[in-house]
């Protein structure tokens, strides 16, 4: 993608994220959604294979073993995969460690290892894959996302 087709793109995108994060806080502060919530929620951790879901790598599965195995907390901790504003081409992936869900959440597992999304962000990560990579300047949990016209990361 050519940077001004991303500088063009990204305050659309922005207002897109404020817009669905504004109808989502309202919605599920409101007790009509819930059950459809609920059922939002039990579709995405369905165990069935899916295009939309998110696909985590052997070397993610490996780190994050690593790292549970090397915290001293008895709670399992979470890959949490979060989307924000920011960035040179307008978004952010950021990726932390949690032990909780929050009821908006996407969990998505692999071998014992969860991967959590909140609603806002699986918007924008469907069908992507979370791997870990160790090169020679970092090593960093990374995203690649396919579009119609190839791989984004």
């Amino acid at each position: 993608m050519s940077r001004s087709l991303i500088q063009r793109i990204s305050p659309f995108l922005i207002a897109r994220i404020k817009q669905n994060h504004k109808l989502l806080r309202s919605s599920f502060y409101s007790s009509s959604s819930s059950a459809l919530h609920e059922a939002s929620s039990e579709s995405c951790q369905s165990p069935s294979p899916s295009v939309d879901a998110i696909h985590i790598t052997d070397n993610c599965v490996k780190r994050m073993k690593e790292l549970q195995a090397s915290e001293d907390t008895s709670k399992e901790k979470m890959l949490r995969l979060s989307v924000e504003a920011g960035g040179c081409s307008g978004f952010q992936y950021v990726f932390d460690l949690d032990d909780k869900t929050n009821p908006d959440d996407s969990v998505f597992e692999r071998e014992g290892v969860k991967v959590v999304v909140d609603n806002i962000s699986y918007d924008f990560v469907k069908g992507a894959t979370v791997d870990y990579v160790e090169e020679l300047i970092r090593s960093a949990f990374v995203i690649s996302i396919y579009v119609s016209s190839g791989k984004v990361d």
